[in-house]
């Protein structure tokens, strides 16, 4: 007898135990198939991207709209018995009342997490009243975006992780000190989990971290890193994305393969690529 289809709430609990002790890898598919064959590999959850959702429909990063966002994401949470945490962008909306129906809406797709950025994106270019240091939002418009989707959250059950991040070293504000007050802010709003993407050294990676003690902070790793895993754990990290760097690997072969094709007439580069055979075994077993 297969067995039972993993619920969705037995995913947010599980989602929610794993960030009380250790350190574990979140990779981010960016479709279903991607998302299936990383929980083959034994992962034990997995985080949306979208920059790679936004590829897949030949769209920038950031280029999909709010009914598209929550489409994929109703697709990629069922793909899987693993615990999804959703790239949702920021919120989808300036105001404290756009992010809070959105974020309703993003936990009626079975959702176990929701990230909330604090930079504008290309959608709110000339709101005015909104904004700090260059494209991200003033402070206390950020705080209260973001309990506003700590509210929704609470509505809908409270189950949702709610991790806040602070783009601050994304957008070319390199400040830690910034970053860490933003980070301190959102944790005093709501936040479940802390995310600055774009620290890399030790004594970043430390200061936030100490900053919101006891709450988990995640990391970006989206390219070689001096860091193992473990030596990542030990400077206090609970969990570890990539964000889009693994829909920017499988890119990258596909478009070396047909630069190949179309400049010199060459299948060289197809040799290397995964049989038919094993990927139809893969999903012949879903």
């Amino acid at each position: 007898m297969p067995a039972l289809p993993t619920s969705i709430a037995d995913k947010r609990r599980t989602f929610r135990r794993l960030h009380e002790a250790g350190c574990f890898v979140i990779p981010n598919p960016w479709d279903v198939g991607s998302a299936r064959y990383l929980q083959t590999l034994g992962f034990k959850a997995l985080a949306s991207t979208s920059s790679g959702a936004a590829w897949s429909l030949g769209r920038p990063d950031g280029g999909l709209s709010r009914e598209q966002v929550l489409e994929h994401l109703r697709s990629m949470a069922a793909a899987t018995d693993l615990p999804l945490n959703a790239d949702f962008e920021n919120g989808f909306g300036a105001s404290a009342e756009q992010v809070s129906e959105s974020v309703r809406l993003a936990v009626g797709t079975g959702i176990a997490g929701l990230s909330i950025e604090d930079s504008l994106s290309p959608r709110d270019a000339g709101l005015g009243g909104v904004r700090d240091s260059g494209p991200l939002f003033a402070l206390e418009v950020a705080v209260e975006r973001v309990r506003a989707a700590r509210r929704a959250i609470d509505a809908a059950g409270g189950d949702v992780l709610l991790i806040a991040r602070a783009e601050c070293f994304l957008v070319g504000l390199a400040d830690i000190d910034l970053t860490v007050a933003r980070l301190r802010a959102y944790a005093a709003a709501g936040a479940d989990c802390l995310y600055a993407p774009g620290i890399r050294t030790a004594a970043h990676i430390r200061a936030v971290v100490d900053a919101v003690r006891p709450k988990p902070v995640n990391l970006l790793v989206s390219g070689p890193s001096e860091f193992s895993l473990a030596e990542i754990a030990a400077l206090g990290i609970r969990r570890v994305s990539v964000g889009g760097a693994l829909a920017r690997s499988a890119w990258d072969g596909f478009m070396r393969a047909a630069r190949e094709l179309a400049a010199g007439g060459r299948f060289d580069a197809l040799a290397t690529s995964t049989t038919h055979a094993s990927l139809d075994a893969l999903f012949s077993s879903e």
